[in-house]
């Protein structure tokens, strides 16, 4: 299950990519925003960020992921992409946890699937799901380029029916290494019940989003784009939720629009 709301209620890709105004900047100040494609860094500082992207992202970033990160970049929704950085640190993580099979839900062009393919082993899989297939051919030859599509298990159309299924045969209980969740945000609490199911002990699940552009701290009626709006409190009730869990350990991190690392300890 994609973003397709999330879309619908985007404004223009310039607006997108620009800082909330929730934290006081003025007109002037934003325009100064950093204006890369899946920028969505909450450092305060555009040069800091500039800085990991030069010394440590792009010299280590694939060409392949390089190619897909191009291609995204002219697409209109490419504010959906995953950022240079979080890709890199999911092909790390992958690599970390030793994992081999895996689970994404929300794909949109496949630049962090193409990040967790490259990091699996030859044998490894990954069991992907998207409402929107076009999106995700767009990123296919490139994958197929890089050798990796043999590990891919595309699946068009909602998730939740999917996990439904999945969890309903036991012999899928504990199986999935890793999972990374970048899809519809008012959906995540509802992926959440089933994946705990579906991730082996000392397994992780990864929630992208989960600072919401920094609104998780502007106040209820501070000004914010639609879909910002509308997606904010799902997310913050996510964070409730798994700060909650006892079957998990977490780590929210600031990496682009802030992920949540879930480690199930039981």
């Amino acid at each position: 299950q994609n973003k397709t709301k999330y879309r619908q209620m985007a404004t223009t890709t310039t607006e997108a990519t620009k800082t909330s105004p929730t934290n006081g900047e003025d007109k002037q100040s934003q325009n100064l925003r950093h204006q890369e494609v899946g920028h969505k860094s909450l450092l305060q500082s555009d040069d800091l960020y500039q800085y990991i992207l030069e010394t440590s992202v792009y010299p280590r970033e694939p060409e392949s992921m390089k190619e897909l990160r191009e291609v995204t970049a002219k697409h209109p929704w490419n504010i959906m992409t995953t950022s240079a950085d979080e890709g890199q640190f999911l092909n790390m993580l992958i690599k970390l946890v030793n994992a081999k099979n895996t689970m994404e839900i929300g794909v949109y062009t496949g630049y962090s699937l193409l990040a967790t393919a490259l990091a699996l082993p030859e044998d490894g899989k990954i069991l992907a799901m998207d409402v929107n297939r076009e999106n995700y051919e767009l990123g296919l030859p490139i994958i197929e380029k890089a050798g990796v599509a043999h590990k891919i298990d595309f699946r068009e159309g909602p998730a939740l029916p999917v996990l439904d299924e999945l969890v309903a045969d036991e012999k899928n209980h504990g199986t999935y290494d890793f999972i990374f969740v970048d899809a519809d945000k008012d959906n995540y609490i509802n992926y959440h019940k089933r994946l705990i199911d579906l991730v082996k002990v000392g397994g992780v699940i990864g929630y992208d989003n989960t600072l919401w552009n920094g609104s998780v701290v502007a106040p209820p009626d501070a000004p914010m784009r639609k879909y910002v709006r509308y997606y904010r409190d799902f997310v913050i009730e996510l964070n409730k939720a798994l700060a909650a869990d006892p079957r998990i350990e977490i780590c929210m991190l600031p990496v682009g629009d802030g992920i949540t690392i879930c480690r199930r300890i039981n």
